[in-house]
């Protein structure tokens, strides 16, 4: 992949919640591509096994357990990769939390959820992209390159009913990171969102089959008619993570079928 405009070579990437899913596809495309990659997940078994992967496959990978919620944690994690690796330059905000909340209050009105449901989406979907972002972001100042990608939803961009919380975190993270590629251009340093909708994860899917009728409506407000892919929202994330996106800076960018058009 050398001579390939998408390369990152050279480049060591960080991508949180990577153990599974659109996280872990991110990870493969990235080491495909030539990147370093940490693969973080709360859950150490996930992140082993896609670092397995990478290495299988002829990459350079590490597997690093660590809860986004935890700055101290977050820290140490950085400081582990860069040891290793050298410091990053791709930082890809992929953790998230759109439902596990310590009380079942999920899909409640905020009003009705304890701060504890709030807390669950606020800590993972916000202070875990301002963790990995404070982290990583002095050794990008001093090697004069970064590219910070933060996965998104449309609930953030859009809002959600009975998701409110959620949606503001989503929409927090969102102006974080338009706020940080102002701050940040100077020192040679990228930050954009990459908003999705629906993916096509197994628990989706396992749900869309059980209510064929269900799964019908959820596809009529796609103008693609087809869900989402782990590999459609990590082709993006190469995008911007190399520098065939050299000028494209504090964006927000809808991988989405058409669930909701961007201006």
């Amino acid at each position: 992949m050398a001579d390939s405009i998408l390369n990152v070579g050279g480049h060591t990437a960080l991508v949180t919640g990577a153990g599974q899913n659109v996280g872990r596809q991110i990870a493969l495309h990235l080491a495909a591509h030539g990147a370093r990659v940490i693969v973080n997940d709360y859950f150490a078994e996930r992140a082993e096994e896609v670092a397995r992967e990478i290495t299988a496959a002829g990459g350079e990978a590490m597997a690093v357990a660590a809860d986004i919620t935890d700055r101290d944690a977050v820290n140490r994690m950085v400081a582990e990769g860069a040891a290793k690796f050298g410091p990053v330059t791709i930082l890809v905000n992929n953790a998230g939390n759109a439902g596990a909340t310590p009380t079942g209050g999920a899909r409640k009105p905020f009003w009705e959820a304890d701060r504890a449901d709030w807390d669950s989406f606020i800590g993972v979907n916000f202070y875990g992209v301002l963790n990995a972002c404070a982290a990583v972001i002095p050794g990008m100042i001093e090697k004069k390159d970064g590219r910070i990608v933060t996965i998104i939803s449309d609930a953030g961009r859009m809002g959600e009913v009975r998701l409110e919380v959620y949606s503001g975190a989503k929409a927090g993270a969102a102006g974080l990171t338009r706020a940080m590629a102002r701050t940040l251009a100077r020192h040679n340093i990228r930050a954009n969102n990459v908003a999705i909708a629906a993916i096509n994860t197994p628990g989706v899917a396992a749900a869309r089959a059980g209510n064929p009728e269900m799964a019908a409506k959820m596809l009529s407000h796609y103008v693609i008619r087809r869900m989402g892919e782990p590999d459609d929202i990590a082709n993006m994330v190469l995008l911007l993570a190399s520098d065939a996106s050299s000028w494209v800076t504090g964006q927000t960018i809808p991988v989405n079928g058409g669930y909701s058009f961007a201006l």
